[in-house]
């Protein structure tokens, strides 16, 4: 996966289609949902800012998640009815719990370590090629 802003949209996508998928089949613990959520931030936040390093993003992708989780405490009137609907619900969630905190961490630290670990590959990669 290269730096490119079409790369990570693809891959924010498929996170979104996982993400989906994972919320359809049954056997699935309903934390991989919110792992892939987190996952899903994070290339969503490479979108935006792909040339920032990965330690911020992975920072900003928290802060976002941690974020949206404790927003969930509030229950006003006009946030309740804006949960009830589809994008609402997706995207701000039901009620506030760790676990899910918990899953976003994982989340967060699965897809920085991967993207760490692609990077470090292509331009390797991509080293090897120049001197030949």
């Amino acid at each position: 996966m290269s730096r490119s802003r079409i790369s990570y949209f693809i891959s924010f996508l498929f996170a979104i289609f996982l993400g989906i998928l994972s919320r359809k089949i049954s056997f699935l613990p309903l934390w991989i949902g919110d792992f892939l959520y987190a996952v899903m931030i994070y290339i969503l936040i490479r979108v935006v800012f792909p040339s920032k390093k990965a330690f911020y993003v992975l920072l900003f992708s928290a802060l976002t998640c941690y974020s949206i989780e404790f927003l969930q405490l509030y229950q006003g009137q006009w946030m309740i009815e804006l949960r009830k609907t589809f994008l609402g619900r997706y995207v701000l969630g039901q009620g506030f719990l760790w676990s899910d905190i918990v899953a976003y961490t994982f989340g967060i630290l699965f897809i920085f370590s991967i993207e760490r670990i692609i990077l470090k590959y292509h331009n390797h990669e991509t080293r090897f090629c120049i001197k030949q």
